[in-house]
């Protein structure tokens, strides 16, 4: 059976990055090679909430992330995820502002996916906020994801 990798926004936005400076281009780089080389190796998802997203503002690379999200199956939004979500902010794991974050990984654990894949370290892929996640999620009879960007899936490959 195939790990479940619930592919959060920051993954279509550095499949498509274009900014010159190198930590963009290697996060690039390690998004592209995970996905190209790797993804077939797992059950993909994502939800409407990355969709909503991507389709916010205006910005050059918007039709190419939302044409990325086309072949992706979305986990439904069921009712219960706002629940989830506030208790997120409410316990501190998320900030106030991040709605778009604790939403992922309410969808994720809700979900049970095995990963959610993201390039947000400051929120999501973040050491320092696991334990707390954990707890939380634990309390609330919620899977645990583990939250991990392109580059630690890519293995031996990177």
């Amino acid at each position: 059976m195939k790990a479940r990798v619930y592919i959060e926004t920051t993954i279509p936005s550095f499949y498509h990055e274009d900014r010159p400076d190198p930590l963009t281009i290697a996060r690039r780089e390690w998004t592209r090679k995970w996905w190209d080389e790797r993804r077939h190796s797992y059950e993909v998802v994502s939800s409407q909430a990355v969709l909503a997203e991507l389709s916010a503002g205006i910005y050059p690379k918007k039709q190419r992330c939302l044409s990325f999200m086309e072949s992706i199956p979305f986990v439904p939004i069921a009712p219960e995820i706002a629940t989830i979500v506030e208790n997120y902010i409410q316990q501190k794991i998320m900030p106030q502002n991040a709605g778009g974050d604790a939403m992922h990984l309410a969808l994720a654990s809700y979900h049970k996916c095995d990963l959610l894949l993201t390039w947000n370290c400051k929120h999501l892929a973040n050491a320092n906020k696991f334990s707390h996640i954990r707890l939380v999620n634990t309390l609330m009879g919620l899977h645990v994801p583990t939250i991990i960007t392109p580059l630690e899936l890519l293995g031996e490959l990177s």
